[in-house]
């Protein structure tokens, strides 16, 4: 019997015009834009300057290594500015802009460890920092960060999400069938370096060719399982993730190592794969793109700082024009409102829709206490309160109700039969909890 949770979603998944396409590799742009911010943590410096030529795979901005991952250049060529440039976050970020000569001539920066038994978590740790790897399923945390945290704990299992559960989204799902053998090296080069016995690739049930191509390269190969999910939307999510795994339920405000296990999306252990046994930072990502609005909807191989109008055009442009475009999921992502944004290391989708599809056909409307969002929060979570104390500017309620477990998934803003903007009235509440909290330790510091 497949695992299932409390609470969650079944919405039209969307998927059937890309699952089966395979993964073409984008022609490079004339010109790449590197935000100097594309993880969780500190923002990069740049270590080049406007007329300097880079080589592809070059460092060319680095931060804190604490907490940040170097940024490569993902073409060679020659830096032509260094400047605010719109990001898909809307916000204006000092980017790194280089231009192409085509050439691609290679930098070969990373040194390519010993791997023939294990690599230590130290070891590992600075490999996936100096190829600037980030979690690649949308939490964009440096991996090497989290790899020196879990190494501090008891971690037993190893966990690779393959979920995938997100509407459209179908990178992931080809990058299990087509590199299948890379997602099993770095899971392996994962377990061994945190000394986990156990480790599985989930998942969901309805990804049968991805299914078929992963049982058989664990079938053929010893020390990794495959896990099979129930296919309900938020499954990709880590807490239900390791519940439905290894059966232990991460604390409120807590971590997956926290009951032993480590999770990484399967197109990051592929990073890692690539970094330890190639030498390769990472430069580019599978992007799914599609939509009602999208002429030749594709999965791409795409170089990290292509703005989104190439991606686009790389699939013959709109059937009309579209009326939204995210990045990201139809349920995560993020509405944009110019092409110009560069697709940066977290980006696994961009999706253009038609008026018919991506407009609201209702306005908010008022509460009706029908309970539906509580019913179906994985989290377990009283979403209607959380609202109820925004509206009101209760932001210490809302903390109280543990607004900071909400994943932001929107299952209950899907559900709402009122049309209430449930989920941005969440991250506002989060906002406004930052805020107070940074001017109280402001208070505390001057007092002192």
């Amino acid at each position: 019997m497949l695992f299932n949770f409390k609470g969650g979603i079944y919405p039209d998944v969307k998927k059937a015009v890309t699952h089966k396409k395979a993964i073409e590799e984008a022609d490079a742009p004339k010109e790449i834009i590197l935000p100097l911010i594309q993880h969780k943590g500190s923002i990069c410096n740049p270590i080049v300057s406007v007329g300097d030529h880079v080589k592809l795979g070059q460092r060319v901005a680095e931060g804190d290594p604490s907490d940040s991952a170097p940024i490569h250049s993902s073409v060679s060529g020659r830096v032509v500015a260094i400047e605010p440039r719109l990001c898909l976050t809307g916000e204006n970020i000092i980017s790194i802009v280089i231009e192409n000569d085509f050439k691609d001539e290679e930098a070969n920066e990373l040194i390519i460890p010993d791997a023939t038994n294990r690599i230590e978590a130290d070891v590992l740790a600075d490999v996936v920092r100096d190829a600037g790897i980030v979690g690649l399923g949308g939490s964009a945390r440096p991996l090497s960060e989290k790899l020196l945290a879990a190494a501090k704990e008891n971690i037993k299992t190893v966990i690779i999400n393959g979920a995938e559960c997100e509407p459209y989204i179908t990178a992931d799902s080809r990058v299990m069938i087509e590199q299948s053998e890379k997602i099993y090296d770095g899971a392996m080069l994962i377990a061994k370096a945190l000394g986990a016995k156990e480790v599985f690739i989930a998942v969901e049930s309805e990804k049968e060719k991805a299914i078929s191509e992963l049982r058989r390269v664990t079938t053929k190969k010893t020390g990794c399982r495959l896990f099979v999910l129930h296919t309900k939307y938020p499954q990709g999510d880590e807490r239900q993730l390791v519940r439905a795994v290894t059966g232990k339920e991460i604390p409120p405000s807590g971590t997956s190592p926290d009951v032993g296990a480590f999770v990484v999306n399967v197109s990051t252990a592929a990073a890692v794969s690539m970094a330890v046994r190639k030498g390769k930072p990472l430069t580019t990502r599978v992007v799914t793109v599609s939509g009602s609005a999208v002429a030749n909807p594709k999965n791409l191989l795409v170089r990290i700082g292509t703005p989104v109008k190439v991606i686009f055009a790389a699939c013959g442009g709109f059937v009309e024009h579209p009326n939204k475009i995210t990045a990201g999921g139809a349920m995560m992502g993020m509405a944009q409102y110019s092409l110009e944004a560069p697709v940066v290391k977290a980006t696994n989708a961009v999706l253009a829709f038609c008026e018919n599809e991506g407009k609201m056909s209702e306005k908010a409307g008022v509460c009706i206490r029908c309970g539906r969002c509580a019913s179906v929060c994985p989290m377990r979570l009283m979403p209607i309160y959380m609202y109820k104390n925004y509206k009101l500017q209760r932001y210490d309620a809302c903390d109280k109700l543990n607004i900071w477990d909400c994943t932001e998934c929107g299952s209950c803003s899907y559900i709402c039969p009122a049309r209430l903007p449930l989920v941005s009235s969440f991250k506002a509440t989060k906002k406004k909890l930052k805020e107070k909290i940074s001017e109280e330790v402001t208070e505390e510091n001057e007092i002192q």
